[in-house]
């Protein structure tokens, strides 16, 4: 096989893998809206996807692409996994705290919140921030890590969150 029909190769396979995973993404979000699933849970499912689909179209790549066999596989995985966790460290701590607050329902858009001397409304939750519209109007943008570890104080939803209590 040559050169150039490895590399056609590799980019019809990565490009049926994305376009798979945006039409995917787009079915079950739609079906999502339909089902009333809040935009906040929507948007963190498509950056899921996206990741997901991006990840396994590198794996396709890399397999097409014969550069790999098992043993090498499993090492070079393994070496990346190590790798990434190093350099996204802080980014996959604010990630996993975003998931426990979407999962937890602590705060939720449109809350009125307090953290340490910030007084606001939530705007957004993202995956790695929570942006927070404050009382004077300007816009924060705090790490979902800090948010979950520091003393937040939620004044709209006492009573939601004193029944799963």
């Amino acid at each position: 096989m040559s050169l150039l029909e490895l590399a056609v190769q590799i980019v019809v396979a990565v490009a049926a893998i994305l376009l798979t995973g945006m039409l995917l993404a787009r079915t079950i979000a739609s079906a999502g809206k339909r089902a009333g699933v809040s935009q906040t849970q929507l948007r963190f499912f498509r950056d899921l996807m996206r990741t997901i689909f991006i990840l396994l179209a590198v794996i396709v790549a890399i397999h097409l692409s014969g550069l790999t066999s098992e043993f090498t596989a499993l090492t070079i995985s393994g070496i990346a996994a190590v790798a990434l966790s190093l350099a996204l460290q802080t980014t996959l701590t604010n990630v996993i705290s975003g998931i426990l607050l979407l999962i937890d329902g602590s705060i939720r858009v449109g809350d009125s919140v307090e953290y340490y001397s910030i007084k606001g409304e939530v705007v957004r939750i993202g995956l790695r921030n929570t942006w927070i519209k404050t009382t004077e109007g300007n816009l924060v943008i705090m790490s979902n890590s800090q948010l979950l570890s520091g003393p937040l104080m939620n004044r709209t939803a006492t009573q939601r969150l004193l029944a799963k209590i």
